[in-house]
């Protein structure tokens, strides 16, 4: 059976793990791996191919069977990976409502605990599976993404909605294409456990233009994250997320692994003046989650107003 696998944003994760995925199914007369880009990325990719540099493959450059301008020229497809920025997520989902049947399958590889529910309000057809992604790599210039480190590691589950569906063929495309997963039941444990660390220590380094070191080390900005990770936890706690009782000790053991002054993305968008960042990511689904369920989240709030204030 014919299948359409499409990813939808050319970034970090998209082309990390759409590199992967062309590379391995190439060729295949059964599978067309389909990219979608904008602007320049289009333009590059089409003309010299998506080009990779990874201690996995070198220096390598693989193209999509096809490679699309926008999301409106996609045809029905089987499964969609979503690896654009969160501030775009809502507009992606709108233009690929049409495209998708009840059998088609959407895996988010992006960063924040309400990207399911924000997919669910605009999707009604197909199945949505929540996940997370770990993976150290970013664009290096139009067309060329830069991956250290580890091998990427995407994390995800079954979806809410339909619980007893198995997405067996999902986990024999991860497996094909040599993409190292985690397959859990439920994944919102690990979404929210991955949320622990990157809100509060972006938010932190955005509102002082610290590193992540700077953090650890101060006990005020530490206190600070501190009290935002116990917003968190008690968000957790109210939609029935278990996370372990020394989770924020976890976290800050996590933070003092990271080299001194490594940034966060948040703080890097912020402090060069984009237009667009993930502060509603981080902080916008704090406070939406908090005022749903009765959930006080003042810390989170000022660091957001305060932020706010300096992009205005």
């Amino acid at each position: 059976m014919h299948s359409e696998i499409a990813v939808i944003g050319l970034g970090g994760v998209g082309g990390y793990f759409g590199f992967k995925l062309a590379q391995s199914l190439h060729p295949d007369s059964n599978v067309n791996v389909i990219f979608v880009a904008r602007h320049s990325t289009f333009d590059h990719v089409n003309s010299h191919g998506l080009r990779l540099l990874s201690p996995e493959h070198g220096d390598s450059v693989v193209k999509p069977d096809r490679l699309l301008s926008g999301v409106e020229e996609l045809s029905a497809i089987d499964l969609v990976w979503i690896c654009v920025k969160e501030y775009d997520l809502e507009k992606v989902c709108e233009q690929l409502t049409e495209k998708l049947t009840d059998s088609s399958v959407i895996l988010p590889l992006m960063n924040g605990v309400d990207i399911y529910d924000r997919i669910r309000k605009i999707v009604t057809k197909g199945i949505v599976l929540p996940a997370c992604v770990y993976v150290a790599s970013h664009i290096k210039e139009k067309g060329v993404v830069e991956h250290k480190g580890n091998p990427g590691r995407i994390i995800f589950g079954n979806d809410p909605s339909f619980p007893h569906y198995v997405p067996d063929k999902v986990i024999a495309l991860f497996n094909r294409a040599g993409i190292v997963f985690g397959y859990r039941q439920d994944p919102f444990q690990e979404i929210w456990t991955k949320f622990l660390f990157i809100a509060p220590f972006g938010l932190v380094t955005a509102r002082y233009n610290v590193p992540i070191g700077k953090v650890h080390e101060d006990d005020d900005l530490k206190a600070q994250a501190r009290v935002i990770m116990q917003e968190v936890l008690a968000l957790a706690h109210a939609k029935g997320i278990s996370l372990p009782d020394d989770a924020i000790d976890r976290t800050f053991q996590k933070a003092a692994t990271f080299p001194y002054h490594t940034p966060t993305s948040l703080q890097l968008d912020i402090h060069a003046g984009k237009q667009k960042s993930e502060l509603e990511l981080f902080a916008g689904a704090i406070m939406n989650y908090g005022e749903q369920h009765a959930v006080p989240t003042p810390a989170t709030r000022r660091l957001y107003e305060e932020i706010k204030s300096t992009t205005s």
